[in-house]
């Protein structure tokens, strides 16, 4: 196996990183992930994760998971409503969704983030995970790399994967190729159930899409009840400091909203007011879809540091998850003569599909922020019930 004898780093202890460890560790692999959080606990994990069947699914049934996954997802958090800015209900499948089961081509079963991470963390041998590795920098050693991390430790691996995120710190050293700005903020928000008793009734334990005035307000409640949101709206990349607001201030976050969304009913009002502070703005950026980079021997990228990816198709989880599949396919694949055949095809393959999910998510982006967002998304759903 072209792995064998070689130390492999896996920077970022997200969906993808993890996954890849427990594929990798299946093989008999030596691996390491570097997380960059204190410990498991130490943040706040964010809204559901659907995971579809080709993608994530797969991932986590190839990583022997799907089991543990059927003791923590979520049934009827996929459920959901479609209604415009008055909070008026245009469509609702709670009555009306087929009953699904695993195996079902279109089943999207909802996990939150905590469970599955959870779930991944579990299945990995003990002290896989080295916490409090804030990575900061690497040099080339032999044939491997040097990693540098925050609190002044260092680490050798002859192979580095980089799983650290949109934000990727080790990105620049295999491409200077950088995101692009899709033109759309998405203003992150969490309330508990109590301080937001109206959205409660109104959403029943799944997820609400809210159209009006080319904006949108998407929702989704988690397993304890809390309920994450965006406000998602069309701005120029520098609104989050132009604009002039306290993001830790629920009466400036109000009256913003107010303003802005100002013909949208006051039930939304509660979100806005009683929300845990900070709120979040969230630019949305992409990968160009023709991004290309040399192939090394050492180095190869997964997930949102490969290609950020919209979320305005749920793809993101699951197509980083199917990175750490592929790839972990690839490097255990005696087919290949070298480590960098095995990533060039990798990353080729991987590129192109993550081209098409990203013009994908991207267009539907535009549907969902044009004037027409709620005549197109019923009809989109009336027509694709699955």
């Amino acid at each position: 196996m072209l792995i064998d004898n070689k130390s492999i780093a896996i920077v970022g202890g997200g969906p993808a990183g993890l996954t890849l460890a427990r594929l990798l560790q299946l093989k008999g692999a030596d691996v390491k992930v570097y997380e960059r959080d204190f410990n498991k606990n130490a943040r706040v994990q964010g809204s559901p994760l659907d995971m579809h069947e080709d993608s994530g699914l797969e991932a986590i049934r190839k990583a022997g998971l799907l089991d543990e996954f059927k003791k923590s997802f979520r049934p009827g958090a996929d459920r959901a409503l479609i209604v415009n800015e008055k909070a008026e209900i245009f469509f609702s499948d709670h009555e009306t969704k087929p009953e699904e089961d695993f195996g079902y081509e279109h089943f999207r079963p909802e996990i939150d983030r905590g469970p599955l991470r959870n779930m991944l963390l579990d299945s990995l041998q003990p002290e896989t995970v080295v916490w409090d590795s804030h990575f900061t920098s690497m040099e080339p050693q032999d044939e491997g790399w040097i990693l540098h991390f925050k609190n002044g430790t260092s680490a050798y691996a002859d192979l580095v994967i980089a799983g650290d995120g949109a934000n990727s710190k080790i990105r620049p050293y295999l491409t200077d190729i950088k995101p692009v700005y899709s033109g759309v903020i998405m203003l992150e928000g969490n309330v508990s159930k109590q301080e937001a008793p109206h959205i409660d009734a109104l959403v029943k334990g799944g997820k609400i899409m809210a159209f009006g005035n080319s904006q949108n307000i998407l929702l989704g409640q988690k397993g304890n009840g809390d309920i994450g949101f965006y406000a998602s709206f069309k701005a120029d990349e520098n609104w989050p400091t132009a604009s002039g607001l306290n993001f830790s201030d629920n009466t400036q976050m109000l009256k913003w909203f107010k303003t802005e969304y100002s013909e949208w009913s006051s039930v939304w009002e509660e979100l806005f007011e009683n929300a845990v502070t900070p709120f979040i703005p969230r630019l949305i950026y992409y990968m160009p879809f023709d991004q290309t980079w040399e192939t090394r021997p050492n180095l190869t990228l997964i997930g949102d540091a490969a290609h950020v990816m919209p979320p305005f198709a749920g793809e993101g989880a699951n197509m980083a998850m199917l990175d750490a599949l592929e790839l972990s396919e690839h490097l255990t694949d005696n087919h290949y003569n070298t480590l960098c055949e095995a990533i060039s095809s990798y990353e080729q393959k991987m590129r192109e599909r993550a081209a098409i999910a990203t013009r994908e998510s991207l267009e539907n982006g535009e549907r969902m922020h044009s004037e027409t967002a709620l005549a197109t998304m019923i009809e989109f759903f009336t027509t694709h019930p699955d």
